[in-house]
């Protein structure tokens, strides 16, 4: 036979050459033109598979020129014919494929038949003679000569040659493949419709994750996008997903346990199989320490003369064990992580469910935000943890079983005695460890409900100078917040100690019962004991990490469960009408917010008299500001709790319009159409009734330009008329519009009753709120609201005509301000026709989108591409104490890890040889090294502990300040959820994870010493990093989209209700959450690709390693340190798996510090301070303010807002503002206060160029009301004086002035009396209200008022202005307004258009010609305030 094989050899390597020479004489012939191109392509997807061939050939090459040496050697100079000739073919080989690598593989993506037939041939040989020699060393059978006698060299090199054949294969199939796709791929071409890649999968390919090659081959080729990537499998997705888990809760009716019983009702089979996966992964670990008493035994006994057959068959069973242990390791974590995909998408939805059908007083946005963000993921990492619980019981039973066969029962009940003792010590730390975790949770909510109303607010702060007010609040929670992440962090240092310092305590217990005993203490069993204390370190190392997040869990759990268990939404069905006409029957009843006090004596609104509001009628609801105008609308639409009588009766389908505008991001078609069909005749129809045609117009992208968020880069008046429009196109039968015309100018407000109310709704029932009572007289009904009951009730002329009645005493306010407009005595204004109105447009408060602010992009969360940098790796380490406690705790780990070895070589040393040392000595020398070994350990973790706070502390300070520092265009560009998700997921990931990831890796390393190790991670790394690196970049980008659609959902709920769209919301949500489950899902899967192959070499290192223990000479080797080699080779895959994973995840969340990292260095506004220019205390004094040819721009690529405004206004007198949409009214005042900077031109107030003074200097000398009235949550003292510097008898002063006091002092608690989230629990009116007062009580000398006044009734509004007015005597106010009775008794009135001064002079002058815009205005003002018949003709 063996003469047969050296022919054979022979063949193969005269057919390498002249394969060789053939293919060089062809290539000389041919030249390789094309080979450029086509090697760029083969080399990205294939250069690993390359190396690793090229490898595999040369390690079989070395094998056999060792073997040639070893035979010439032990032979005497006599070498065998087969090993020079296999040696040889090999070496051949080896060149053939480095040769083919560069040229024919690169253009034929595979390799040369030759090459491959050789591999297959050696594989095949190989085999059969492995085969051969395991049957006769069983059976003892002679079989012939003829048949293969096996050597070492072919027992090494198998496991080589199958990794050959594995790649032959591989390129074969891959040279089918580029037959059918194009070789240069083009990186714009359409994105597949991609499927589920995993499901259509085999069990190979699962098994080793081939599935994902198609993704790393793109990942290679061009940057990863969302539509390149697979869905997820769809067990994972969240429709299926959330109806398992809905239907496991319906099972259980929502009792105190019934959310973590549910989820586990809703994925036990997964759970079952991932199970039976870690099952046998524990199993199979246990095999190693089992038999390395005998493979310690047989080196012990081996003679330069014995045979080797017996330690190789030990070396077989280790590699198959350890194979077996890693593949099913794989098969467990990427399962696991599988269920928590599931789990999270189920919990999600279920929140979101809940969110939009809660009550209007729901919980705030921060605490959802954090339910998904913290709570909901922990849930789902917990599916890793797991089977721990049930397996921490097995693998100390195995580890015992183990100890009773090496040493007997007593050393091993002292083991289990020890084992538990450290348990139960850990039990107090755990139960701290749940405390302060929940504690944690809490001052997080805290500041992230915070950090969301802040940055809600940000214009109105950046104003009123108060950032460094609320920055400071917010340090204040985060101080909060760390002293209890302090406790937490040094808690676990003590847990850690305990658990590191655990199998030292046992081994030391264990070993000193032996010595008592006199138990034989060899070292096949002391190595045996030792490779079991260290496997069971691992489950008692992961005891605290589980226990925490045991407890972790337990809190996030019982948080969702309150939340979900919150009083359910009943919401007002829709009733069929027995008599068609009848749409609304409101009956008698009370209706109140649900509150945190006992007693509900007084109702938000009483109901007592039934009322039917007919088909076609028109129900005009008027009042003072906070008499419930508002809350009755609601209380029909069923969003304020009934607390007695039959309640409201809606039949048929609704609509709503609310008076705080509700406007999703997307397109202005979008919101419009709300989820309906589009009919293009009738869609423009709705535009123009609802004056929005010429502002489609005027955008770039017409109805397709992309609203900001909350509508942040429209104008009031453009929100009120896009919700408007929304109702309209719905068609429904009842409307509900709740004061849709304060945030419009007259004309508009006109033409939107006559157009929309009257005509188009004609045959509609319509209720509508609102202060303009001029539009009272077109109602069929009039509904007059006074402190929260229906003090008048009938038709408009039976109302008028009670003189003592509540709606006259406010049509004689509102007749007051009529007057005032129309003092010119023969005015011709008033008897002139109505002009033509194109140019009328006329008093919006922001700019038009042709400025350039609106875009018609949605600008996608940019992300760094490439790999984290190390300028990330490098601030992240040296962020506390400039890196100086980073070598003393890699200084800690090395010692604890030298000691830990040293320890364990004592033992195997002096146990080789009886009575070597003596059994006090063993001990003693023992006990001392590994007891320093565990104050190493103590060390290592408070160190890591300090590091890790101070660290997190550095970066949250940077961003925090940073984005508190940028200027308004940021907070405009930046959707709120960016920013929270760095706040809350990120800065998570950083307080609590990030430091131990990096420790763990450092650790791992000094522990993995092996150069190989590192050697064969940099080829697979290269193809794996780039497409794991954009998963992960990917993971923290596709969830801000969730948090978004979450904050939007809920603040517009009520609308979703109304208009029936909450499952149209519910489907983009698990659209949202399936793309964030794609990319998660991926992302696992690429860290288990990576860790399937590197297990696998691994392995093959350590069968090499025994092998050559098992083949060296007796007296080549210590034993005992060959024993101690083999111990440590035990653990190298477990070393090795925790190294890959580390490496993975400490990239995957150094992205959180990237992340973190790019919001500190936001371009930053101007200084606050600049102490060489900082104006006297005593400035403004006269309030005189100039404005020299200024010109504005938003952005250098945009037009110019502002074109040359030059003009002064007086020191103490009225300036009104008014003009069209997009004149720059917005702009002006916005240049004013330097919200955004001049580009030409100069301010000067009281003589001081504003733009040389700070921004603080300038913004608090300043006072300003703006449109949108904005309440912080807190108190009532709070909101008027943010900054603590006045007294209450101040804050009573301004009540008073501003008609609050009443209202204020109905609640006990006074001015501690609470505010909501946003204000929710005030009127927008009473809003407005607050607002004003704030700026009474600064005493500013300048004062702007952006139109301030909308949402407030008439009588209210001329009593304000009589306050501003009086109290601002001898200060410069200058008004931006809708109302003409505002701007009508000002000194001055500023007309602008398009970026310019149209007209500047005294009212009275300005109406006095007649073709001015302003005496147009008025005429507009008065035609419709005239108690004409003129809307009962039109309707």
């Amino acid at each position: 036979m063996n003469i047969s094989l050296e022919i054979v050899s022979v063949a193969f390597f005269i057919g390498l050459l002249t394969w060789v020479l053939l293919d060089i004489m062809r290539r000389r012939r041919g030249g390789g033109s094309n080979r450029t191109c086509l090697m760029y392509r083969a080399d990205r997807g294939c250069k690993v598979f390359a190396l690793l061939t090229i490898l595999a050939n040369a390690l079989i090459s070395t094998f056999y020129l060792g073997f040639v040496i070893y035979e010439y050697w032990v032979g005497g100079g006599i070498i065998s014919c087969k090993s020079i000739f296999s040696g040889l073919t090999w070496v051949l080989a080896t060149l053939v494929t480095v040769y083919s690598k560069n040229t024919i593989h690169s253009e034929q993506n595979r390799w040369p038949w030759v090459l491959i037939i050789w591999w297959i041939f050696s594989c095949s040989f190989y085999s059969l003679s492995l085969c051969l020699y395991l049957i006769t060393h069983f059976r003892s059978l002679d079989l012939p000569d003829i048949f293969p006698k096996a050597n070492i060299v072919e027992f090494a090199s198998f496991p080589l040659s199958v990794l050959l054949c594995f790649n032959a294969f591989r390129y074969a199939a891959q040279e089918k493949n580029d037959l059918k796709h194009p070789l240069l791929e083009k990186e714009d071409e359409t994105p597949p419709q991609n499927t589920d890649t995993y499901t259509k999968a085999g069990i190979w390919s699962k098994a080793t994750f081939q599935w994902l090659n198609p993704l790393f081959k793109r990942g290679r080729i061009q940057k990863l996008e969302l539509p390149y990537i697979p869905h997820v499998p769809p067990s994972e997705r969240a429709e299926n997903a959330s109806y398992v888990l809905d239907e496991s809760l319906m099972k259980h009716k929502m009792e105190d346990s019934s959310l973590p019983i549910s989820i586990m009702r809703a994925i036990r089979r997964s759970l079952a199989i991932n199970a039976v996966f870690a099952g046998a992964n524990t199993a199979a670990s246990y095999i190693g320490p089992f038999l390395i008493t005998n493979f310690v035994n047989y080196l012990l006994e081996k003679t330069d003369n014995s045979s080797i057959h017996h330690g190789l068959i030990l070396a077989f069973i280790f590699f198959i064990a350890k194979t077996l242990e890693s593949l099913s390791q794989r098969q467990w974590y990427f399962g696991a992580h599988l269920i928590g995909v599931r789990v999270r998408a189920a919990l999600t939805v279920l929140i979101y469910k809940k969110s939009i059908s809660i009550k209007y007083s729901g919980p705030s946005n921060g605490k959802i935000i954090n339910l998904i963000n913290v709570d909901v993921e922990r849930i789902g990492a917990f599916c890793w943890y797991i089977h721990g619980i049930w397996l921490l019981p097995l693998q100390v039973f195995l580890a015992l079983a183990i100890l009773y066969r090496n040493l007997g029962a007593a050393p091993s009940a002292a083991a289990l005695l020890s084992t538990v003792l450290v348990m139960v010590c850990n039990t107090p730390l755990a139960n701290m460890q749940e405390r302060l975790h929940s504690k944690i949770m809490e001052a997080n909510d805290s500041r992230i409900k915070v950090t969301s109303e802040i940055l809600k607010s940000m214009r109105v702060l950046k104003l009123h100078s108060w950032e460094p007010t609320f920055l400071k609040k917010l340090l204040q929670l985060r101080e909060t917040e760390r002293h209890w992440l302090k406790r937490y962090l040094y808690t676990c240092s003590a847990v850690a100690f305990l658990f590191w310092a655990s199998p030292t305590l046992v081994s030391v217990t264990t070993f000193g019962v032996c010595i008592i005993l006199n138990t034989p203490l060899t070292v096949g069993t002391v190595l045996s004991a030792l490779a079991t204390f260290r496997i069971l370190q691992e489950p008692i190392y992961n005891l605290p990490e589980l226990i925490s997040m045991i407890t972790q869990t337990k809190v996030s759990i019982d948080r969702i469960q309150e939340f979900v268990k919150e009083d359910q939404m009943k919401l007002n069905p829709s009733h069929t009408s027995k008599a068609s006409d009848v749409m609304v029957v409101l009956d008698a009843g009370e209706y109140a917010w649900k509150t945190t006090e006992q007693d509900l004596k007084k109702p938000t609104i009483k109901v007592t008299e039934k009322i039917k509001i007919m088909k076609g009628s028109k129900v005009a609801v008027c009042g003072s500001v906070g008499s419930g105008k508002s809350s009755l609308l609601l209380s029909i639409l069923g969003e304020i709790p009934k607390i007695s009588g039959a309640g409201a009766k809606v039949y048929g389908t609704k609509a709503y319009v609310p008076q705080s505008a509700w406007i999703q991001t997307g397109t202005i078609r979008e919101n419009v159409l709300f989820g309906k069909e589009m009919n293009k005749g009738y869609y423009e129809y709705v535009l123009e009734i609802c004056a929005l045609d010429h502002d489609v117009n005027t955008w770039a992208d017409g109805d397709l330009t992309v609203v900001g968020e909350r509508g942040m880069n429209l104008s009031g008046g453009e929100k009120q008329r896009i919700q408007l429009a929304r109702a309209v196109y719905s068609d429904s039968d009842v409307y509900i519009l709740d004061d849709p015309f304060s945030a419009v100018d007259a004309h508009t407000g006109t033409h939107l009753f006559k157009k929309c109310l009257l005509q188009h709704l004609s045959m509609k029932a319509v209720i509508y709120a609102t202060h303009q009572l001029e539009f009272l007289e077109a109602a069929d009904l009039v509904l007059v609201i006074k402190d929260g009951q229906i003090a008048e009730c009938g038709k408009y002329e039976d109302l008028i005509a009670d003189p003592n009645g509540e709606l006259v005493r406010q049509m004689s306010a509102h007749k007051k301000s009529f007057d005032q407009v129309n003092t010119c005595q023969q005015d011709d204004s008033f008897n002139r026709r109505p002009h033509q109105v194109n140019l009328m447009e006329v008093l919006e408060e922001k700019e038009a989108i042709n400025n350039g602010k609106l875009s018609g992009q949605s600008h996608e969360e940019e992300a760094e591409t490439g790999r984290v940098k190390w300028r990330v790796y490098s601030t992240f380490v040296t962020s506390a104490y400039r890196g100086a406690l980073v070598p003393v705790i890699l200084l800690c780990q090395v010692f604890f890890q030298g000691l830990q070895m040293g320890s364990n070589y004592w033992m195997a040393w002096a146990t080789e040889k009886e009575h070597r040392v003596s059994k006090e000595r063993l001990m003693w020398v023992f006990a001392l090294l590994s007891a320093g070994s565990s104050i190493f350990i103590l060390g290592r973790a408070l160190f890591l502990s300090t590091i890790a706070i101070q660290t997190a502390q550095r970066l949250f300070l940077g961003m925090i300040t940073s984005v508190f520092r940028a200027p308004i265009s940021f907070f405009d560009s930046t959707p709120s959820s960016r920013i929270l998700n760095r706040c809350s997921t990120d800065q998570s990931t950083v307080d609590m994870d990030i430091p131990y990831r990096l420790a763990g890796l450092a650790f791992a390393l000094i522990q993995l010493m092996s150069i190989i190790i590192l050697m064969s991670q940099v080829a697979w790394q290269a193809y794996y990093i780039t497409t794991a690196r954009e998963l992960a970049r990917m993971v923290g980008i596709r969830k801000a989209p969730i948090l978004h659609h979450f904050s939007e959902s809920i603040t517009g709920a009520g609308t979703l209700r109304c208009f029936n769209q909450g499952d149209r919301f519910l489907m983009k949500t698990m659209d949202l959450i399936d793309d964030y489950s794609r990319v998660a899902f991926h992302n696992y899967a690429t860290m288990e690709w990576l860790s399937v192959r590197t297990n696998f070499l691994f392995n093959l290192v350590f069968f090499l390693l025994l092998i050559i223990l098992v083949s060296l000479p007796r007296s080549a080797i210590d034993p005992s340190l060959a024993g101690l080699a083999a111990t440590y080779g035990l653990n190298l895959n477990v070393l090795q798996a925790w190294v890959i994973w580390n490496m993975c995840n400490v990239e995957n969340k150094m992205i959180s510090v990237e992340r973190i990292l790019q919001f500190t260095h936001i371009p930053s506004e101007a200084p606050l301070v600049i102490e060489d220019c900082r104006p006297v205390p005593e400035w403004p004094m006269a309030g005189k303010i100039e404005l020299e040819n200024i010109h504005v721009q938003y952005n250098p690529a945009l037009p110019t807002v502002l074109k040359g405004i030059t003009c002064t206004f007086p020191g103490g007198k009225k300036i009104g503002v008014v003009g069209r949409t997009g004149s720059g009214k917005s702009t002006l005042i916005q240049a004013l206060f330097r919200i955004v900077e001049l580009s030409g031109g100069q301010i000067l107030i009281d003589g001081v160029d504003i733009s040389k003074i700070g921004l603080q200097d300038l913004r608090s000398r300043l006072s300003i009301i703006p449109q949108d009235p904005i309440l912080f949550q807190g108190t009532m003292r709070t909101n008027l004086d943010p900054l603590q510097q006045h007294s209450d008898q101040e804050l009573w002063e301004v009540l008073n002035q501003c008609r609050l006091a009443e209202i204020v002092r109905q609640d006990q608690r006074l001015l501690d009396a609470p505010v909501a989230e946003d204000g929710e629990n005030w009127s927008v009116g009473q809003r407005q209200l607050v607002c004003l007062a704030r700026v009474l009580l600064k005493k500013r000398k300048i004062l702007v008022l952006d139109e301030a006044t909308a949402s407030i009734d008439t009588a209210t509004d001329i009593l304000i202005q009589e306050t501003i007015r009086k109290e601002t005597s001898g200060c410069t106010v200058i008004t931006v307004a809708h109302r003409i009775p505002t701007v009508i008794d000002n000194d001055l009135v500023l007309v602008l258009g398009e970026g310019k001064v149209l007209e500047y002079d005294s009212p009275t002058r300005l109406r006095e010609d007649s073709s001015s815009a302003f005496s147009k205005l008025v005429a507009e003002f008065l035609r419709r305030s005239s108690m004409s018949n003129c809307y009962r003709d039109t309707s």
